[in-house]
């Protein structure tokens, strides 16, 4: 079996819940404490073995691929103030992986923005990360690299999820179960953002894959909806009837930071984690506290 080495990161979103800042700034951009959520989910991506990430960009993104580039301008500056460290901290993010990028020319679909990735896949297994859900791991593995092992224990496709409360469930893709045994669950389905009374389960889609290589075929068959965009559940739907796809529930406090509530949420918590500010953090919450 291929190993995954290999991943697809969409990010040519407007981010319209965070305007205005989302009119220059990509959301994916924006810092969870000190760090952007992208890079949060990079590193995930990493320290699961990934060794190449392609970022699908969008109109106004340049500032994505700056990031993860050399700067010899800042660095010339840096010399001159003494700060060999901070030379250090800009030049490990070019260092992390092999970074590649394509322009997603029209907002058509989370399935099209993983088509564009065909040439960079070829004919392995590819993880998928969105690029606004970041999950926390104390400890063990990353949730992507979950996913990684649950495709080499399986074969087939894996949609990473969890369970949620019902009324979060109706947000997201929910799975239609089949069989189960412990974290894996065999998909016969998955429904997109269903009604609360039509709810085939709790157990939903967060934004992690790996996918086989024979998902680009299923996504150039799967029909555009009313509003002219290819959805990737549409894509999973047709390969769960087909050839398979299991669902696996990852471990780790997942993060919606394209939610402006669940961004919020990650800064705090990761503000807490901080060594530098957590301590300080913990007393200003308690004491803020008193006062609601």
């Amino acid at each position: 079996m291929k190993k995954v080495t290999k991943a697809v990161i969409p990010c040519a979103g407007f981010g319209t819940r965070f305007l205005p800042i989302t009119k220059s700034v990509p959301k994916e951009m924006l810092p969870v404490v000190d760090t952007p959520s992208l890079d949060i989910i990079v590193d995930e991506c990493i320290n699961s073995g990934i060794t190449d990430i392609l970022i699908i960009l969008g109109k106004n993104k340049k500032c994505i691929e700056d990031y993860y580039d050399y700067a010899p301008e800042l660095e010339k500056i840096l010399n001159k103030g003494n700060k060999a460290g901070k030379i250090k901290v800009i030049n490990d993010l070019a260092d992390k992986a092999n970074f590649y990028y394509c322009r997603q020319k029209e907002m058509n679909g989370s399935a099209m923005a993983v088509l564009a990735s065909e040439s960079f896949v070829g004919d392995e297994p590819f993880a998928v990360v969105y690029g606004d859900d970041i999950v926390y791991n104390e400890c063990g593995i990353p949730a992507i690299g979950q996913l990684i092992e649950a495709h080499y224990a399986t074969g087939t496709s894996i949609l990473g999820v969890q369970e949620v409360a019902p009324e979060e469930a109706i947000k997201y893709g929910a799975v239609i179960k089949g069989g189960q045994k412990g974290r894996y669950c065999e998909m016969k389905g998955v429904i997109e953002k269903p009604a609360l009374e039509e709810l085939p389960s709790t157990l939903v889609s967060l934004g992690r894959y790996v996918l086989t290589p024979d998902v680009f075929e299923y996504i150039r068959n799967t029909k555009p909806t009313k509003n002219g965009e290819v959805y990737l559940t549409d894509t999973i739907n047709a390969m769960a009837k087909s050839v398979g796809v299991f669902a696996y529930e990852f471990e780790g406090k997942r993060y919606d930071t394209g939610d402006k509530f669940g961004y919020l949420q990650a800064n705090i918590e990761y503000g807490l984690r901080n060594e530098e500010i957590g301590e300080s953090l913990a007393a200003y919450i308690k004491e803020l506290a008193k006062t609601l």
